[in-house]
């Protein structure tokens, strides 16, 4: 298997994320490996509507945000499994996970047949 290749894509991977997760939000400085959606002020917006906006807005980075770091945690478990030397077998049959998928998804867990 080409353990170091699939590496590389994940580390790519985890970087991009990073840095999308780093546009709308901020490491959580009280709970490590957490990220929070970056602060707004509100009320600071003299008209209703604008304020609504902003809270809008807060929500649906808060949405993109755990989407992110949901994939960025798998990534992530990913790397760990790399390390530990159990990257690329399934977690049910503990087969091999056939490159094609691996190729599609490096972070799968699963064979194609337990999908």
């Amino acid at each position: 298997m080409k353990t170091e290749y699939f590496r590389k894509k994940l580390e790519t991977e985890k970087v991009r994320l990073e840095s999308e997760m780093g546009g709308i939000g901020r490491r959580n400085p009280q709970v490590p490996d957490d990220w929070e959606p970056i602060p707004t002020e509100i009320g600071t917006e003299a008209d209703p509507v604008d304020q609504a906006d902003v809270v809008m807005s807060r929500e649906g980075n808060a949405a993109i945000l755990a989407d992110l770091e949901a994939r960025y945690d798998i990534v992530l478990a990913a790397l760990s499994r790399i390390e530990k030397k159990t990257y690329g077998k399934c977690e049910i049959c503990g087969n091999k996970i056939e490159e094609g998928r691996l190729e599609a998804d490096p972070a799968a867990t699963t064979c194609v047949k337990h999908l």
